[in-house]
């Protein structure tokens, strides 16, 4: 078998290295899933980067994708060395909900859910906070296995979804286009 830069292929008996520590883990634990599952939303996070018409939506999104390695890096630690590897702090929050604020304020104020789908920058944003949503969720069934997650990761990818909402709506905006709501398309 040649060697390549691109596979090992170690884990073709079903499971990988636990990234920062010694173990062997199965792909199909609750880590491995929570880690797949935030390395795609940082992938769907890249797409609606790639699309984003406004230079400051790109430029957050490319810091919350750098905000989500050092969160997976906490997540591929061991249960015991994790405080070798903090993840996010109080400050990466403190920096999703100012970013948010100073959206959201140029930003109406919606009544009822919205449909995506109104710009590609729009809707690339809205699979992203779904993937997120997912991937929060994983994380969340991971933290109630290990429990020692540290709390501003989880406050984190909590709120990334509501960063990735009002750049939908603004990159929507942008386009043109308003928000089209569930109720008034029930009524067309």
């Amino acid at each position: 078998m040649d060697s390549s830069n691109f596979y090992t292929g170690k884990g073709d008996r079903g499971d990988t290295a636990r990234l920062m520590g010694e173990t062997r883990v199965a792909k199909s634990s609750a880590l491995i899933e929570a880690l797949g599952t935030m390395d795609e939303a940082t992938s769907a996070i890249g797409l609606a980067r790639a699309l984003a018409q406004s230079e400051a939506a790109g430029q957050a999104l490319l810091t919350v994708q750098r905000h989500l390695y050092v969160f997976m890096s906490h997540l591929s630690a061991v249960p015991e060395a994790r405080s070798q590897y903090p993840g996010l702090s109080e400050a990466e929050v403190g920096w999703l909900e100012d970013t948010i604020a100073s959206i959201e304020s140029d930003l109406p104020t919606l009544k009822d859910f919205v449909l995506p789908g109104e710009s590609h920058a729009g809707a690339a944003c809205h699979l992203a906070r779904t993937a997120v949503r997912r991937a929060e969720r994983r994380v969340v069934a991971l933290h109630e296995t290990e429990s020692n997650l540290a709390a501003p990761n989880l406050a984190y990818v909590n709120r990334l979804s509501s960063l990735l909402f009002v750049l939908a709506l603004e990159e929507d905006r942008l386009s043109g286009v308003s928000p089209r709501l569930a109720r008034d398309a029930a009524e067309t």
